[in-house]
């Protein structure tokens, strides 16, 4: 039986020893967070001064480039778009990265170290080894999972986009094709199956879609491309329409001695002749792709109008979409684009405005950072394009200025133009009529048109000349019948999804705000 304490006397509740053993946990685990807060500075306190100062002064200057970075970066987006389109500056980026993960890994666990975990109880030393394992791994881990995002946008940028020279921008604008396009069984190679040109300023990034139609004939060339030599007459072939061109090349291909992708070459000099503009730069979407990036930042919202099919009849998963304002996944945003039935071409093309518009105001920078692996994967897969990867952060600081404005189109369509033998000089006037207009100005050559006088002004005009009978009395007035009741106004005509029909031609197709029609 242990001796009783004698009257009066306390229990002590800690030996010195205990004390000791706690104030060494505290040194440990303060260490340690030390390392978090400062790298370095737990080995300046003890005694490892050579390690610490270049620990911290390393730690010191990247905080300062960083901060430097993030405020230079505020002021002028057009840093951290470059910044984050050199392929060089992303490798040094990722192996710095990476570089400083093991650092800062190498100094906890020399702060554990430090910390002497063998004179530590048992439970102190198994707490130290589990927080310094999860500092060190937590730290760790988050640097070089950002050393592997910062590698997806580096092979990204290597993967889809070129080395080549940058093309300066045609009279204050950018001329982009924008081809999106079919491969499978039976084709020979990726079959443009629409064509739109996105006329960008160079400066407010204002934009102008200009479509032409898959099934136009009999078009000039853009003079002195060799397919402006095989047809000096314009594109005649027999049964051969504008979609046509890239078979044509592909089956011609010794003609384009040199050329790595002779059909984007016919096509686009079929585009220069129709349309009369300078094309910098093109970009071929793989539709069945396309649906991949969709999904990748989260589906679009469109207005459906009309019941939309998905699929074909016949197979399981065939269904409509529904008309009201639906947020659709990639598959059916493909179908809703490209949808035939109850359709024409134009109408298609129509609808497809409607996409290129909802996905350019819907997706934000937030999205895509957000979703930033699954866009990289699914662009890489989706486009091929000749932009140089030195004029990417130009582009993405335009489309990010055009995300704020309006977007014009102009559709190449009937009624106002024959897609059989189109008349190419009112096609170019058209084109510079919707460009100037999209600049605020008119086009160039035109003189402002005279008012043109009202139905009544002859009228009005009698009644402000002199008459004899001036000083007649007037004549009673009678009493006005009441108005008939306006007739309610007819709904908008749909035709296949978009608004507008054949013969009237589709808003979505020609318009100064697509997204205020669609």
């Amino acid at each position: 039986m242990p001796p009783v304490p004698p009257p009066g006397s306390a229990q002590p509740r800690f030996t010195t020893l205990d004390r000791a053993q706690r104030v060494r946990f505290r040194r440990a685990v303060t260490l340690m967070l030390m390392t978090l807060v400062l790298p370095g500075s737990a080995q300046l306190v003890s005694g490892r001064r050579r390690v610490g100062r270049i620990a911290v002064w390393t730690w010191l200057s990247l905080l300062v480039v960083g901060l430097l970075a993030v405020v230079v970066s505020y002021v002028w987006n057009g840093v951290a778009f470059w910044a984050g389109t050199n392929t060089a500056l992303l490798q040094v980026l990722r192996l710095g990265l990476i570089a400083l993960a093991i650092g800062w890994a190498y100094l906890f666990v020399d702060a554990w170290r430090l910390g002497q975990p063998l004179t530590l109880q048992r439970q102190h030393r198994l707490a130290v080894v589990g927080v310094n394992g999860f500092l060190c791994f937590s730290v760790a881990g988050a640097l070089l999972f950002g050393a592997h995002v910062v590698g997806v946008q580096r092979d990204f940028m290597i993967t889809m986009f070129g080395n080549g020279s940058a093309v300066d921008a045609s009279h204050g604008r950018y001329n982009v094709l924008l081809m999106g396009g079919d491969s499978g069984a039976g084709r020979w190679g990726l079959r443009p199956d629409s064509m739109t040109v996105a006329s960008i300023d160079a400066e407010t990034g204002k934009t102008v879609l200009i479509s032409l139609p898959r099934n136009m004939q009999n078009f000039p060339f853009a003079e002195g491309s060799v397919m402006a030599e095989q047809f000096p007459d314009g594109f005649d072939e027999e049964g051969m329409y504008l979609n046509g061109l890239a078979t044509w090349a592909l089956d011609n291909a010794e003609l384009f001695e040199g050329s790595k992708n002779p059909g984007v070459d016919a096509t686009v000099a079929g585009v220069e002749g129709i349309t009369g503009l300078d094309i910098n730069y093109w970009a071929m979407v793989n539709l069945e792709g396309f649906k991949d990036l969709v999904d990748a930042v989260g589906g679009v919202e469109l207005n459906v109008r009309q019941p939309i099919p998905v699929g074909l009849p016949h197979e399981k998963h065939f269904h409509y979409i529904q008309p009201g304002v639906r947020t659709l996944g990639g598959h059916d945003t493909l179908w809703f684009a490209r949808a035939r039935e109850g359709s024409d071409d134009y109408s298609r093309m129509a609808r497809q405005k409607c996409v290129m518009s909802a996905m350019l105001q819907q997706v934000s920078p937030q999205t895509a950072l957000a979703n930033f692996q699954e866009i990289a994967a699914a662009s890489s897969a989706m486009v091929s394009t000749d932009v140089p990867r030195g004029e990417v952060d130009r582009f993405v600081d335009l489309a990010l200025k055009a995300k704020g404005q309006k977007i014009a189109t102009l559709s190449l369509v009937p009624p106002m133009i024959n897609t059989a033998d189109p008349d190419i000089e009112l096609v170019h006037a058209k084109v510079a009529a919707a460009i100037a207009k999209a600049e605020g100005r008119k086009p160039a050559g035109t003189a402002e048109a005279a008012p043109e006088p009202a139905a009544e002004a002859p009228a009005a005009e009698e009644a402000a000349e002199p008459s004899d009978d001036a000083a007649a009395p007037a004549a009673p007035a009678t009493p006005a019948e009441p108005a008939a009741p306006a007739a309610p106004a007819a709904p908008p005509a749909v035709t296949g999804g978009s608004l507008g029909s054949l013969s009237t031609g589709y808003a979505a197709n020609q318009s100064e705000d697509l997204g205020a029609v669609c």
